[in-house]
C-alpha cells in the first residue's frame, strides 16, 4: 500500500495547526495540516512494515501512524500534544474521537521538561541569529513566547489551550519586529521562571496513563484485524469460494 493511500483511506484524525490554530494567522499565513492514520493490522504481519509517518499528499501536510503518534504523545512531545488540542478539526472517525477523549491521559509533569527543553533549543537558535545577523527571526521569537506561555498555563491548570486569545496583538507586534529584543528577552525569562514555579503546584500527574493508551491501541489493532478478516471472508463468498468448514 502506497503511503499516500494510507493517509487518504485510513486517516482517523486530521486538523489544522500552526498560526491558524494558535489564533495568530494573517492573510499571508499558510495552512499547516496534521493528521493521524491507522495502518490496517495485516500490514504489520509483513517484513516491510507500514511507515511511522507520511509527508503529504499535498503541501504543508504531515501525518503519523497512530501507534507512533501515541508514543510521542506519551513522551510529552510539544508538537504532538498541540496537534491533539487543535481547535480546527477537519476529519474525525470514531477511532479519532476516542483518541481525542484520551487527551488527558497523555498529559503529565513530563511536559515541563519537554516544553522547556524545546523552548531552550529554539532560544539557542535565536541567539545564533543575533550573533550572525544582528537580529533574531522575529516570527520564531513570537512562537517561542507563545510556547512558553502555553507551557506555563498547562502546568498551572492541567489543560492545554492553543488559541492565544488576548495575547494576539502583542505577539504579532513581536513578529513585525516592533518590540525591542531586550524586552522580548525579559518576557522569556519571566515566563520560564513562572513555568518552573507552576511545576511545584501543578495538578498534572507524575506520569501519563500508559495503561489506558495501551488498551486503546490494543482494541483498535484487534478490531482492524477482525474487520480485515471479515472483509476477506465476504470477498471469498462473492467469488464463489464458499465458506470453509473446519
Amino acid at each position: 500500500m502506497h503511503p499516500a493511500d494510507l493517509v487518504r483511506d485510513h486517516t482517523v484524525y486530521a486538523c489544522v495547526m500552526g498560526s491558524r490554530a494558535f489564533g495568530l494567522a494573517t492573510d499571508a499565513s499558510d495552512t499547516d495540516r496534521r493528521g493521524v492514520f491507522l495502518a490496517p493490522t495485516p500490514l504489520f504481519w509483513r517484513f516491510e512494515k507500514p511507515p511511522t509517518h507520511v509527508e503529504g499528499p499535498g503541501e504543508e501536510r504531515f501525518s503519523w501512524e497512530l501507534e507512533r503518534f501515541c508514543e510521542l504523545a506519551l513522551r510529552g512531545n510539544p508538537n504532538i500534544l498541540e496537534c491533539l488540542h487543535s481547535p480546527l478539526v477537519e476529519q474525525l472517525t470514531d477511532t479519532g474521537s476516542e483518541l481525542l477523549s484520551l487527551r488527558g491521559a497523555f498529559l503529565s509533569r513530563r511536559t515541563h521538561a519537554t516544553f522547556t527543553g524545546y523552548a531552550l533549543g529554539q532560544r539557542r537558535k535565536l541567539d545564533a541569529d543575533i550573533r550572525t545577523t544582528g537580529a533574531p527571526r522575529w516570527k520564531h521569537a513570537m512562537h517561542l513566547l507563545r510556547l512558553l506561555t502555553s507551557a506555563r498555563d498547562l502546568l498551572r491548570t492541567g489543560e492545554l489551550h492553543l488559541d492565544v486569545g488576548a495575547e494576539r496583538e502583542s505577539l504579532l507586534a513581536v513578529k513585525r519586529g516592533e518590540v525591542p529584543w531586550p524586552e522580548i528577552e525579559s518576557r522569556m525569562t519571566r515566563l520560564a521562571e513562572e513555568t518552573d514555579e507552576a511545576l511545584l503546584r501543578t495538578p498534572l500527574p507524575e506520569d501519563p496513563d500508559h495503561a489506558r493508551v495501551a488498551g486503546f491501541l490494543y482494541r483498535v489493532r484487534r478490531d482492524s484485524a477482525q474487520s480485515q478478516a471479515h472483509h476477506e471472508r465476504v470477498e471469498g463468498v462473492l467469488r464463489g469460494d464458499g465458506v470453509r468448514q473446519d
